[in-house]
């Protein structure tokens, strides 16, 4: 699976519609962390939690989930799917486990939407979705 940068995977799904972006963060991180607007090319991410808040499972259903998210918007396994973390450590996981079950385009979006931490612990700064000022909201 192959790392793309933000910038990139923005670039990709303004210009194909069939690509993708698939936030697997947990609901906390998109409640109160924020989450990628895609409204400006008149889209949306797809949700679905790899691993389960609270607990922090890995999401048995994520793949049957998914499969069945993507088909009931018309996406097939060619279509180009982007997944994004905080980090893109969760993502990598998610796009390895879509890969196995033949979805031929997967790709991991590098340092997700918030990147590592910065020297005083704090993320968001200097890497990520949200470093490279790309359409984001917070509610």
């Amino acid at each position: 699976i192959k790392d793309v940068k933000v910038k990139e995977v923005w670039k990709d799904l303004a210009a194909h519609k069939s690509s993708t972006l698939v936030d697997v963060r947990t609901v906390a991180e998109w409640s109160y962390v924020g989450f990628v607007d895609l409204s400006q090319i008149n889209k949306k991410p797809v949700f679905i939690e790899w691993q389960m808040f609270p607990t922090f499972e890995i999401n048995a259903d994520f793949v049957t989930k998914l499969d069945a998210e993507l088909k009931n918007n018309d996406i097939d396994n060619q279509a180009t799917l982007f997944f994004m973390c905080r980090s893109g450590v969760r993502s990598l996981a998610a796009a390895k486990a879509m890969a196995s079950v033949g979805y031929r385009h997967c790709f991991n979006v590098e340092n997700g939407f918030e990147g590592p931490p910065d020297a005083e612990q704090k993320r968001g700064k200097f890497s990520g979705w949200k470093a490279e000022k790309l359409p984001w909201v917070q509610k």
